[in-house]
């Protein structure tokens, strides 16, 4: 499948979602504009002390996790390929009284897109399974960064994604799967709304294992600060997981796997 075929589907199902989750108690706008935030402890306390410093989160979506560090002092800038999102995104800032600016380009066009770089590069969950080339993607993200600043980047684990969707025990994917895994499952709707069907219910989705990343990465000339996995998740990846508060846990006696992961990766100082 070539690059506009994946980029054409994609869309049109983001595009289609942007009400859906704007709509939807899993993202409770009214909440953030009430003064929420949708940053989680563990991204908070990696990613430290943002006051006055420059952001830019790739792959926004309608902006809720990039106007949570504009309430943590950041200033914010958004990028999403949709532009329904970025709508969105511009309205929910208005209202929320929160200064940002938001963007419509695709990731690997944001250099051109945005013209100028930053201190931070941000980039949440389920972003990476969009993109069919990390390397390019590091590259990018390079060229966004001032000399001395860093991204950050958290994820779900690509070997939680390997495994069945009851107990977690069993590998029933491949974690070397090369090329598109294309999805169409028009009876689920959207995680954050399941019971709204959607019609643009096909997706093209990449898978990249943690050594694709990290070599990506190094390969762009950013120096890895540390590598975190995480033994828990934000949502009910397998049947038997149990929450405790925010997050997903695995049940007392059942082997522990990792299920996500965060990385900070510094420009070096010429």
């Amino acid at each position: 499948m070539t690059e506009p075929d994946h980029n054409s589907i994609n869309k049109a199902l983001w595009d289609e979602l942007v009400p859906i989750h704007v709509a939807s108690d899993f993202y409770d706008v009214p909440g953030f504009k009430a003064g929420n935030q949708t940053l989680r402890d563990f991204e908070l306390d990696e990613v430290g002390d943002v006051k006055g410093r420059s952001l830019v989160h790739l792959q926004c979506h309608f902006g809720l996790d990039t106007l949570s560090w504009a309430r943590q002092g950041a200033e914010v800038t958004g990028l999403d390929f949709s532009g329904k999102a970025v709508e969105a995104a511009r309205a929910v800032a208005e209202e929320a009284g929160l200064p940002a600016r938001f963007v419509t380009s695709d990731v690997y066009d944001a250099a051109a897109a945005l013209g100028e770089t930053y201190d931070i590069v941000y980039t949440g969950l389920g972003a990476l399974c969009w993109l069919p080339d990390l390397d390019r993607w590091a590259d990018v993200v390079a060229s966004l960064l001032r000399p001395g600043g860093f991204l950050y980047l958290a994820e779900f684990h690509p070997f939680a994604d390997t495994l069945d969707d009851a107990e977690g025990r069993t590998v029933v994917l491949d974690y070397f799967l090369d090329g598109p895994r294309i999805w169409d499952e028009p009876e689920t709707g959207s995680y954050a709304d399941p019971d709204t069907p959607v019609q643009n219910s096909r997706s093209v989705e990449f898978v990249h294992g943690l050594g694709e990343v990290v070599s990506a990465l190094t390969g762009a000339g950013l120096r890895i600060e540390f590598l975190h996995e995480h033994d828990y998740t934000l949502w009910q990846r397998f049947a038997v997981l149990e929450r405790h508060g925010t997050v997903y846990r695995l049940p007392e006696g059942h082997p522990r796997l990792p299920l996500m992961y965060s990385i900070r990766a510094t420009k070096p100082s010429p």
